[in-house]
């Protein structure tokens, strides 16, 4: 689809915040218009295009082929003219950076990485959370960036491999103990009868290293599930049983003996943390300071 001089400017933004945000919902957020207005504009659109744009979902829409290739040709020309016509931050006072994230990695790393722009002035607004849901609000404009678990899904949405988090298999010294020196192959059985500590039910960070350093499933349910990772370390540091963590977590507790690593496999399993930008032109500064403040930092942990 070629857009033409007799597609209105304000039917390509609308087409280009649904686009991105993923729903009608999304884009009248990003807008500020009502949700029926902006689906009354899709159906123009989709009219004069003589073509179907958006795939309407359950939850949501999907983009058709024709909108992908409409998005490609017009998402740079309307977020330059954006940039030129928006009204800007006041001087001297740019807007607050939202950003987000899981809350152990913001408290323990980046929070501190940003201590300096906050000293000089760049004013944060902070929102722990799971890495699904605070991608929806990215695409609805509540957030600039975003630091997710795993690679969002599409193409609307900008990432950039942010961090490497290596897993360990930790407890405290009582239960090392009581284990005693097994080899690799013997731990998924002794571990069976141990309470297992976990920030969700489905055990995602234990099964994950079950499957990579055991090459088998993770079998039993979790004794106690807290959904912050510093909770979780606090529970088995107290000697409630073992579990996976992220080893940036619990570096001073393995240091110190609080905690003991009960493997250490040559090839740990590792999850790459992505930093993702809020889709279209970047008209505060400070969300690329702190952007390329965070990926310098990332490289170093």
């Amino acid at each position: 689809m070629e857009p033409s001089h007799h597609l209105d400017l304000n039917l390509l933004r609308t087409f280009l915040a649904v686009y991105r945000s993923g729903s009608f919902t999304g884009a009248a957020q990003l807008l500020g218009l009502s949700q029926p207005t902006v689906t009354t504009q899709m159906r123009t659109l989709e009219r004069q295009a003589g073509r179907e744009l958006f795939e309407r979902l359950p939850r949501g829409v999907t983009p058709t082929a024709v909108a992908e290739a409409l998005a490609a040709r017009i998402a740079a020309p309307l977020d330059e003219l954006a940039v030129v016509a928006g009204p800007g931050p006041a001087p001297g006072r740019a807007d607050p950076v939202h950003l987000a994230g899981p809350a152990e990695l913001l408290c323990l790393r980046v929070l501190p990485a940003l201590a300096p722009l906050a000293a000089e002035g760049v004013r944060l607004r902070v929102a722990p959370g799971l890495t699904e849901p605070l991608l929806d609000e990215l695409r609805a404009g509540r957030h600039d960036l975003v630091i997710a678990t795993t690679r969002p899904r599409g193409r609307t949405l900008n990432s950039t491999p942010f961090m490497d988090e290596e897993f360990v298999l930790v407890a405290a010294p009582v239960w090392a103990e009581r284990l005693g020196d097994r080899p690799a192959a013997e731990l998924p059985a002794a571990l069976h009868p141990v309470p297992l500590v976990t920030y969700a039910q489905d055990l995602p960070i234990a099964r994950r290293y079950w499957r990579h350093v055991f090459g088998r499933r993770l079998s039993g349910p979790a004794a106690v599930t807290v959904p912050d990772l510093r909770g979780v370390l606090a529970a088995v540091a107290a000697g409630a049983g073992f579990t996976v963590l992220p080893r940036y977590l619990c570096l001073d507790e393995l240091a110190s003996g609080v905690l003991v690593a009960l493997h250490e496999p040559e090839d740990p399993p590792i999850n790459t943390a992505f930093l993702v930008q809020r889709p279209g032109a970047v008209e505060n500064p400070d969300v690329t300071r702190v952007h390329e403040l965070l990926l310098d930092a990332g490289r170093t942990w």
